[in-house]
């Protein structure tokens, strides 16, 4: 049975698609997942499934929608996926790197190479840009309040469905996939 991680988009946000994590793996554990976990208020879920994973984004939009009344893109990443990222991650052996200024944006899809080679060249200084596969790794020296490159912008430039999390959720959402993987 494959653990699976899904991010939810746009969940809790300004006070908009306001969704309880209670309600929400109350819900997909009736939706048949199994091993529900949630973790802090922003959509993020960790649990096991033995259904087709091509469709199993659709299945919980279709569901959060259905019980809900709105449909937030997810993206989702099996736990050997989400190892990868993190490997992949090309701030990793630099020092100085703040965990809480990192920022890795999940696609549900690969973009397009001109897709990609446009958002690459976005000017964005002093904030760093670099890609590999699904993921986009953003380093924000000065903090994410006020970005040169919205995630809005990166994601319409894109053309793909995404979300991002920052570093410390990146780690911890792996850390109970490991978690459910070990059970």
């Amino acid at each position: 049975m494959a653990v699976v991680i899904a991010m939810l988009r746009g969940v809790n946000v300004a006070g908009h698609h306001k969704l309880s994590m209670e309600a929400l793996r109350k819900h997909c554990t009736g939706l048949g997942f199994e091993d529900v976990q949630t973790y802090i208020q922003s959509g993020n879920l960790v649990f096991r499934d033995r259904g087709d994973s091509a469709t199993l984004a659709n299945r919980l939009e279709d569901g959060i929608e259905a019980k809900f009344g709105f449909r937030p893109p997810v993206v989702l990443r099996t736990a050997p996926e989400l190892r990868k990222a993190i490997a992949k991650n090309p701030f990793a052996g630099r020092s100085g790197i703040e965990p809480n200024k990192l920022l890795v944006v999940f696609m549900a899809t690969a973009p397009a190479p001109a897709a990609l080679k446009q958002v690459l060249a976005m000017p964005c200084e002093p904030e760093e840009l670099r890609a590999s596969g699904r993921e986009l790794y953003i380093y924000y020296p000065e903090g994410m309040a006020r970005p040169k490159i919205p995630l809005v912008r990166l994601e319409k430039a894109l053309q793909c469905p995404s979300t991002g999390r920052n570093w410390n959720t990146v780690l911890k959402l792996a850390a109970m996939a490991e978690g459910l993987e070990a059970s």
